[in-house]
């Protein structure tokens, strides 16, 4: 997205609060503040900001302790652990331009990094994690895979919720929940599935998060999905500054623009905006249990 993009106009404020359920305050522009006031401004008065490497976990954990609107996740992103493993965990070269230290023992390491921050009593979740067949090739599905079952595992120790990150990968994740054992409140965040997907994790208990991507004139397989999801399962996101929903695409996404999502969401379902928004609430309060 280009960084010079004109942030979109606040829309009319929600009349039901709603939680913006997986959220980068630390991608965005402006301070944690100002964005968190101009949220609230629109009815979205809660925001899970959500961790993908160890530092991010950590700044997501210390901003959830400084602000009672922002609660915690923390984790490797599925694209992390490859890099980890291969010896590179920065994504890039240090200052000097060596390449970092890495392999099993290195992820090992920030594993156990990550299960000390979801003990913290403002982590309300482990991800997100999952697996990323877009981005990382065949050489690192299997840093990957360790990586999503450690995440699975200290979800359930912990008692929290599992944030899933699923990008051309469906069969697998299911495939690893299943062999594992999903934690009792499991998220797909940004869901990417179909409608027969939405069935299956419905059966299975699994909330599916929808994100301003359901908006896009493409997304049709995503509209189909949310209109046969149980409602009591449904959460919203942006994802931001990721997926700006439309008209606003290709511009500057925060926590403010849930409802333009919103109510795109209930139009899908045939719904008036604040029995969405209510159900909405609801459920993100259940999910990450706050």
């Amino acid at each position: 997205m280009p960084s010079n993009a004109e942030a979109p106009p606040p829309p009319t404020p929600l009349r039901v609060p709603v939680a913006d359920s997986h959220t980068h305050l630390d991608m965005q522009s402006g301070t944690v503040e100002e964005g968190l006031a101009k949220a609230a401004s629109v009815g979205v008065t809660t925001v899970v900001q959500v961790g993908c490497d160890v530092k991010g976990s950590r700044w997501a954990a210390q901003t959830a302790l400084d602000h009672e609107a922002v609660h915690a996740t923390v984790a490797l992103h599925p694209n992390e652990a490859p890099r980890i493993v291969h010896g590179d965990p920065g994504g890039g070269r240090s200052r000097q331009g060596a390449r970092q230290p890495g392999g099993d023992g290195a992820l090992d390491e920030a594993l156990a990094e990550i299960d000390r921050l979801a003990a913290l009593v403002q982590v309300k979740g482990v991800g997100e994690t999952g697996l990323d067949y877009f981005r990382t090739g065949p050489e690192g599905k299997a840093a990957q895979e360790r990586s999503f079952r450690a995440h699975i595992e200290i979800a359930k120790r912990h008692g929290k919720a599992l944030v899933i990150h699923d990008r051309d990968a469906h069969a697998d994740v299911l495939r690893v929940l299943k062999e594992e054992g999903a934690p009792e409140r499991t998220v797909f965040h940004c869901y990417s599935g179909d409608a027969t997907m939405a069935e299956i994790c419905a059966r299975a208990g699994y909330y599916m998060s929808f994100a301003g991507n359901m908006t896009f004139k493409n997304a049709q397989p995503l509209r189909d999905a949310l209109a046969v999801a149980p409602l009591e399962l449904v959460l919203v996101e942006t994802d931001a500054p990721f997926l700006t929903p439309a008209p606003y695409r290709g511009r500057p996404n925060a926590p403010y623009l849930i409802p333009v999502t919103v109510r795109a969401m209930a139009a899908v379902r045939g719904l008036d905006e604040d029995a969405l928004a209510t159900a909405i609430s609801a459920n993100t309060a259940r999910a990450f249990d706050f």
